[in-house]
């Protein structure tokens, strides 16, 4: 009995086994908060690299990155993370971020951070500005969100309804374009705190510095990207429609609850050699024998126990040439949807249909990273970089936007060259994403001499595709969401995390695969017999 007594859940946890599948920061996340409970992780990763959407490219002077660019501090998992793994003195903040442009008209404009700024900015005409500041009046309605009418509103058609459309011409199109890829009409409101992925930090405070211009508006837009749901439901009751409204009642609550908060680092940031700093760091807690790559997932199977004894999992899975089967207690899945839809699935001998999982929509993207002689370059700017509203297609710029990648991070290529970072593709050009990188080499070469006065010919090209960069969270995301909700609960001991569900930031991805764990803990806790026996 003292022995029973004295049992502490480490003690509990030791003899478990939980496979991780996929290691990007999601299962890198989850496997590494499991091992540091005790838990015997297995990672296995279909690729022959770690990191997933993080990809850094060491090569010939130069570092640059193929997925996410930066991260930021935003979740409390982010935070952990960074001080268990001693991370902080590898931190690399980068340098002017607060400078970021948006293309209008075909020439750049820095985007202003001061009310007296803005008077004179072009980003946004005067009627625009004017139809911002009426807006608590404009949208002074009861019971805007709860409306059917509004009840499936695209993120295009509710900020038109509440700054006008040439808001969303102007600021909230590029903004979607930099962070998901996707167009304000084809993104749902509901789901709109899931963005960022390339062009996250350059998108996110591109519209968080024009917000400062009406401090009123900053607190709201904040409380959205933690949870748009929440948000919406807070404005509905107390803001009679209105953005600004919401945000005057909920200031006071949030400086009341601010003392309470973990202090965490403003602003995004890298790390020293790349972000594939913090991919190797993690891959470096884990042994040869629990990170397997190229290890193909091919089959999983769960069998329930006897009695009073939980389940196990039985997963088959193909390295080194060869089949390998292992037993597991509980699995925590991060591939992508489609790709765990290929898997053959089965539960007490009989197979388990994901039929119930609808199609989702992936947006591609081209990545390509130019250098140029910095004396071939006219119009070189210091800043984070510009986004490209759609609208200047009939400027001459096809893409997205720009890093400027050398001005952030000057040590990451030689003394005497700019390189830039270029984002082409998404919903906006699907089949633009697809081409050749001699054709992408021309339109980025073009869009740069429009904007920064880039000329010749770029003395170093990079191009990285990917056919599905990020989900497309429309609006019938929420159909997904659920259905990862069914399989986790017909599926004892099988949690799913990653983009597709929480979010596409890399601080989002590492919250989720920390989420994924804990509830694999709190599963594991639960039905050991120990634990069974107690209730009893």
């Amino acid at each position: 009995m003292v022995a029973d007594d004295d049992k502490t859940p480490t003690s509990v946890l030791s003899g478990k086994r939980v496979a991780v599948v996929g290691a990007g920061v999601s299962g890198l996340a989850a496997a590494y908060n499991l091992k540091s409970k005790g838990v015997n992780v297995t990672l296995l990763e279909a690729d022959k690299r770690a990191g997933g959407k993080i990809r850094t490219v060491r090569q010939n002077g130069f570092i640059w990155e193929e997925g996410a660019n930066t991260m930021t501090e935003s979740e409390d998992a982010v935070t952990d993370l960074l001080n268990d793994l001693k991370l902080r003195k590898k931190l690399q903040v980068p340098i002017a971020q607060n400078k970021r442009y948006i293309a209008t008209d075909g020439l750049l404009m820095l985007l202003p951070s001061d009310p007296f700024a803005l008077i004179g900015s072009r980003v946004l005409s005067a009627p625009a500005k004017i139809r911002i500041l009426l807006e608590p009046i404009l949208c002074m309605k009861f019971d805007f969100w709860e409306s059917d009418d509004h009840a499936d509103e695209s993120v295009g058609d509710f900020f038109q309804r509440h700054f006008g459309r040439e808001f969303v011409d102007n600021l909230i199109d590029p903004f979607l374009a930099g962070t998901c890829g996707g167009d304000p009409q084809s993104v749902s409101v509901s789901d709109f705190t899931h963005f960022t992925v390339p062009l996250l930090s350059l998108s996110f405070c591109f519209l968080f510095h024009l917000f400062r211009i009406f401090p009123l508006f900053l607190h709201r837009f904040v409380m959205l990207f933690r949870s748009c749901g929440i948000w919406i439901r807070d404005l509905s009751p107390i803001s009679f429609g209105s953005i600004i409204r919401g945000a005057i009642r909920s200031k006071k609550k949030d400086e009341e609850e601010r003392y309470l908060r973990t202090p965490k680092r403003r602003g995004s940031f890298s790390f020293k050699g790349g972000m594939q700093t913090l991919v190797e760091t993690l891959c470096e807690q884990f042994t040869a024998m629990e990170l397997k790559l190229q290890a193909k997932v091919l089959s999983l199977a769960y069998y329930d126990g006897k009695s009073s004894l939980p389940g196990t999992w039985s997963l088959s899975y193909k390295a080194s040439n060869s089949k390998q089967n292992a037993s597991f207690d509980a699995v925590v899945m991060t591939a992508p949807l489609s790709d765990v839809k290929e898997m053959n699935i089965r539960k007490s001998r009989k197979f388990f249909s994901l039929d119930f999982l609808p199609k989702v929509d992936y947006l591609p993207l081209s990545v390509i990273v130019t250098a140029f002689k910095k004396s071939n370059v006219r119009s070189p700017l210091e800043g984070f970089g510009v986004l490209i509203p759609s609208k200047e297609e009939q400027n001459g710029l096809k893409s997205l936007g720009t890093l400027f990648s050398s001005v952030m991070f000057p040590d990451r290529a030689p003394s005497d060259v700019h390189v830039y970072t270029t984002f082409v593709g998404g919903s906006r050009s699907r089949e633009l994403a697809k081409a050749s990188t001699g054709e992408l080499k021309k339109i980025v070469c073009s869009d740069l001499e429009l904007l920064l006065g880039a000329e010749g010919e770029p003395t170093m090209v990079s191009h990285f595709y990917w056919s599905k960069a990020f989900p497309l969270y429309g609006r019938d995301y929420d159909s997904v969401v659920k259905a990862i909700e069914k399989m986790e609960h017909d599926l004892p001991g099988f949690f799913y995390a990653g983009n597709h569900r929480d979010g596409l930031s890399v601080g989002k991805a590492i919250a989720s695969g920390c989420k994924a764990a804990d509830m694999v803990l709190s599963y594991l806790l639960e039905s050991s017999p120990a634990n069974k026996g107690a209730r009893r």
